[in-house]
């Protein structure tokens, strides 16, 4: 294994170094392998290439993005990056035994016996290349692509399980990938197009006959899913996020729609739109105009909505409904909390209707959900008080999060959540706004700093503190959690925000082991043993 790829070692050995000690016998063989290497000629058509330096008539090993991993016989691709150039790397590559470059501009002085191939686009070469190399995965599987601000792990990790009922599904995603037969951590929320498709094969060969990913903001701007053939594509929402990358919050939107109008590449062929986000209904209209080819199946409370809830019934332990949709109702009884994981379950169900299953059915699975790590995920160590971690780290998702807890909460609401170092510094005083509206009490302490002063970032928040009776500024996060847990007495609620499933916390370029979780239940188990 190099990453999460697979790798033909046996192709790799025979792109090493011709050694004079091989027999005969192990020359043939690998004379053989070599022969079945694929050619870089095959993964190239006429029109993409601007220009080239040697030839395409040569075989390859695989494909590579990071020169730390370019193994004998690789295509290298030289990205462009916000931190780091990739063609800064291509010495290192071609050491490594790299036979061919990919990259937007051909060097003066390139290597001998190495193949250079100048593209207009690096990244969109990489996609286009990596579908090829991997004989397009996404076309044996219906592909689910869900995007929005909030609320894409929950809904993919939920229709993972209402369709996994008699056929394999695979999920990528923020918290891990499911590959069919073996689970492995996520490093992104999205991965490089490179990535996708070498999952996805995986998840091909592994029996998947669906596959449900989160799609980011980043990975549509960067082209991470170019060319990916969508059975579905869903929007949840849009709010205020990473307007450090997009600068504008129409851009920000702008990109979320390519997944939806086609060009990322073809349309979905069923567009899954959220009617109560006012984002939700100007991408329904667009799509209802623009886009012919993709079926509109739209969702939410609003009474136009094709699938849609009613009668809500919110607490602490679970969430009814009345789910009506085109030619069917039912009472629905889910063990998701909070009227903004009655909007995740219907973009689901309203998905899983889309693509041809009867809601009844697939809901019946939902009692065996056993939730979505770090979303809204109860602790309960015995404590006469409601102890949850959740993900929310923007204003929106703080401000429904809290106002979820608040009607159902007897006592008061205290609330743990920090912000996010070398990020969009704009949402900061937003964040703190929406906690003061609802919390009774907030501890606001470090979240992942990065490189970034804590003490930055803490003047950035400060900015949004309308009632500093009701907030105290503590660095150290597992102090500011144990003294939230002091403060509560029965029948209060706490609220741990911000890093939900994640297990570390980042600081100067450093990562140390930090689970709020397991954070919550070792000073709950120690409190206990002082009383």
């Amino acid at each position: 294994m190099i990453g999460y790829l697979t790798q033909n070692y046996p192709l790799i050995h025979a792109f090493g170094p011709r050694l004079a000690r091989r027999t005969r016998g192990e020359k043939l063989a690998l004379n053989r392998v070599f022969k079945m290497a694929p050619n870089l000629s095959d993964y190239f058509q006429p029109g993409e290439i601007a220009a080239t330096k040697g030839s395409l008539d040569r075989p390859i090993s695989g494909l590579a993005i990071d020169s730390r991993r370019v193994v004998p016989g690789n295509l290298f691709f030289a990205l462009p990056g916000l931190r780091a150039d990739g063609a800064t790397f291509i010495d290192e590559a071609v050491s490594r035994g790299a036979v061919a470059i990919v990259t937007p501009k051909l060097p003066a002085l390139p290597p001998a016996r190495v193949t250079f191939i100048q593209v207009a686009d690096a990244r969109a070469a990489l996609a286009t290349v990596a579908q090829r190399y991997y004989g397009f995965p996404d076309r044996d599987m219906t592909v689910v692509g869900v995007t929005g601000t909030n609320g894409k792990t929950t809904v993919t990790h939920l229709l993972k399980h209402l369709l996994n009922g008699d056929q394999r599904v695979g999920l990528l995603g923020t918290i891990s990938y499911d590959l069919g037969v073996r689970t492995v951590p996520a490093y992104r929320t999205t991965p490089e197009s490179l990535d996708v498709y070498g999952l996805m094969a995986q998840m091909r060969d592994a029996g998947c006959k669906h596959a449900v990913m989160e799609v980011s903001s980043h990975g549509l701007d960067q082209q991470r899913v170019r060319g990916l053939q969508f059975g579905a594509a869903v929007f949840t929402n849009l709010t205020r996020d990473h307007l450090d990358y997009h600068k504008t919050f129409d851009a920000y939107f702008a990109v979320k729609t390519r997944l939806f109008t086609g060009e990322t590449g073809p349309a979905p062929k069923v567009a899954v739109v959220n009617l109560d986000d006012p984002y939700g209904e100007k991408l329904a209209a667009k799509i209802d105009r623009e886009v012919r080819a993709a079926r509109l199946v739209t969702f939410g409370e609003n009474p136009r909505a094709q699938v849609r809830a009613e009668n809500l019934g919110l607490n602490f332990t679970n969430t009814t409904f009345r789910l009506v949709w085109p030619g069917g109702a039912l009472e629905v009884n889910s063990p998701l909390i909070g009227r903004y994981n009655v909007s995740n379950l219907l973009a689901a169900t309203a998905t899983a209707w889309g693509l041809g299953r009867d809601p009844a059915v697939v809901l019946a699975r939902l009692k065996q959900f056993k939730g979505v790590p770090g979303r809204m995920e109860r602790i309960d160590e015995g404590q006469p008080f409601n102890v949850l971690v959740d993900y929310a780290h923007t204003d929106d998702a703080l401000r429904n999060a809290l106002g979820m807890l608040r009607p159902i909460t007897p006592g008061r609401l205290f609330v743990v959540f920090g912000c996010g170092g070398n990020r969009d510094r704009t949402k900061r005083p937003l964040m703190v706004r929406a906690v003061q509206e609802s919390a009774d009490f907030a501890f606001a302490t470090a979240d992942n700093p990065r490189t970034e002063a804590l003490t930055q970032i803490f003047d950035d928040m400060r900015a949004g503190v309308t009632a500093p009776e009701k907030i105290t500024w503590i660095d150290d996060r597992r102090r500011a959690i144990s003294l939230a847990l002091d403060a509560c007495q029965p029948g209060d609620c706490l609220l741990v925000a911000g890093k939900g499933h994640e297990s570390y916390q980042e600081f100067a370029d450093t990562v140390f082991p930090f689970d709020d979780r397991q954070v919550v239940r070792e000073l709950i188990g120690i409190k206990a043993l002082k009383t």
